[in-house]
Order: C-alpha cells, then structure tokens, then sequence
C-alpha cells in the first residue's frame, strides 16, 4: 500500500510537469472566479485589456483604468488626430422612458428650460437624428437646484404616438436624477420584480475542484450534493444598481414606463477621423423583415 501511495503522488506529479506553470495555477472556473471578484466593484466587458495596460481605480461601484502603466500619450494623440481612439463609457448610466409622446415631453419640459438651450423637444433631436446635450433640473426649480448633465437619444419615430427615450447620467448622479424622473411621472410602482441570486458555484466557497484526466477529456468531480448543485450565475446589474431590487415602474395612468438600463446598454465613444471608417467597416445593417 505505501508504494501504491507513493506510485500515485510520483503520477501526479508527472502528471503536473505536463502543464505550463500559467496553465496549472489557472482558475478551474474563470466565470465564478471574475464574479467573486467583482462583487464589490463591478468590471466593464473591457477590464481585462485595461487591467493588463492601466492603473485600475475603483469609483461609483465600477473598477475603471485610470492612466496608462505606459507613455502611450503620443500614441493616444496620434490615434485621435490621424486614426482612431475609441473609449469605454459602459459606465455611464442609461435610464430608458417609454410612452407617449406629449405625456413625455408635458414632463420633461418641468426639468429643463428653453433658456439654456437645447431642450427634449428639439427638433433635430425628437427626430431621432441626433443626440442632444442639457443640464437637468428639479421639477420646476429653474434656474435653482440644478441636478447635473445628461446627454439624451430619441428613438425614432416608428409611426405610432408611443416613443422611446434614452437618457444618459454620470453614475455619480444616476440616483439623484432617476428619483426626480419617479416623480415627476408618478411611476411608483414596479413593472417587472427581478431579482437575482448572488453569486454561487457548484461548490461551496474555500472547497476546490479536483480535475479528473481519463481518456484526454477533462471533467469536474461530482460533490457531495451531486445533481442538485447549483451552477454559475452571472452577476446582473452594476455598481449604481442593487440586484435584489426592481428596476423598472410604471405608472398606472399615463403608462409611462422608467427602466434603469446601466449596464445592459454599453456605450463606446469613438475619436478621430477614421471614426466613421472604422464604424462602417465593423457594423453591417441588419435587413429588415416585414411580416
């Protein structure tokens, strides 16, 4: 029985050798491994190339690249004024409006003012063609109580009187100015309740995963709950925004419907003037079926 035992640990470590020391410290499930990471300070899809290149800072719930581990200054201006930048602001937050036209803009009239500028009721913008750019304020306050910038996007018309608008604030002031859109809608009440688990893997914490080789196919162990393990979840929502609690209302008499969208819509900004090349070269238009 010792030599078997010792048979056995000279097999795995033979075994072991066979394995670049990068490919045997890896993770054994990089999915729950990234979630339990980012519990606190959730990760833009693109937090892997920044963690490799940027300083990380963590701020308003997310962890975000701060400046380059690099000199890659003259490289960002020369992409900026002779080919391409493009930015992640995944971070920014989307709050989506749904419902009729004039309920909507008879609102959001009482949180802007003609005399800053632009409004939601212009027309370039209302059109759906372009972004539009203000400063919001409390209901009816102006010109006191400013609550921030936010740039906004119309969808466009579709024919009917319903529109969708899309409303983009700095996570900083994402709580502040989705309370005031509550209320100057009456949406109180939740649409749709969803709600998710935290994090959890087919094993419990501190527990591993012994990895079994046979016949060249990996597979996991079964533990001791066997079939009813739980498998991985993937986190939903980000750092403005609390997974256990429901994120789009509605209001009852109007129809008008607020959903929090950070997160779910990503948002990338695009420098230079290849911008448009670049843009072409990678998005083909979807073709439109009727039925």
């Amino acid at each position: 029985s010792k030599k078997q035992a010792e048979k056995a640990v000279h097999q795995k470590k033979e075994q072991s050798k066979t394995k670049c020391r990068k490919a045997r410290r890896r993770h054994i499930n990089l999915v729950a491994e990234f979630n339990h990471r980012q519990r606190k300070n959730i990760w833009l899809e693109t937090h892997i190339w920044h963690a490799k290149r940027f300083h990380m800072v963590k701020k308003w719930g997310y962890c975000l690249g701060n400046s380059p581990t690099e000199k890659s200054y003259r490289a960002c201006y020369r992409a900026m004024t002779k080919h391409c930048l493009l930015q992640d602001l995944s971070y920014y937050c989307c709050l989506e409006l749904k419902g009729k036209e004039n309920e909507l803009l008879k609102q959001l009239a009482r949180i802007c003012s003609i005399d800053t500028g632009l409004t939601f009721q212009e027309a370039c913008c209302l059109s759906g063609r372009f972004e539009g750019s203000l400063n919001v304020y409390r209901a009816d306050r102006y010109p006191e109580d400013m609550l921030g910038p936010v740039t906004f996007i119309w969808k466009p018309r579709d024919g009917s009187e319903n529109r969708q608008l899309w409303i983009w604030v700095h996570p900083a002031l994402k709580q502040d100015i989705l309370r005031e859109l509550k209320a100057i809608f009456q949406c109180s009440e939740p649409e749709e309740i969803c709600i998710t688990e935290p994090v959890t893997t087919s094993v419990q914490e501190g527990k591993q995963v012994e990895v079994v080789t046979s016949l060249g196919n990996k597979r996991k162990k079964e533990d001791k709950e066997g079939e009813k393990a739980v498998p991985v979840k993937k986190i939903i929502g980000d750092g403005t925004r609390d997974p256990f609690q429901p994120y789009s209302w509605i209001a009852r008499t109007t129809g008008i419907a607020i959903s929090d969208r950070s997160m779910e819509i990503l948002r990338y900004r695009l420098i230079g003037p290849l911008s448009h090349s670049v843009l072409t070269e990678t998005l083909k238009a979807a073709s439109i079926q009727t039925v």
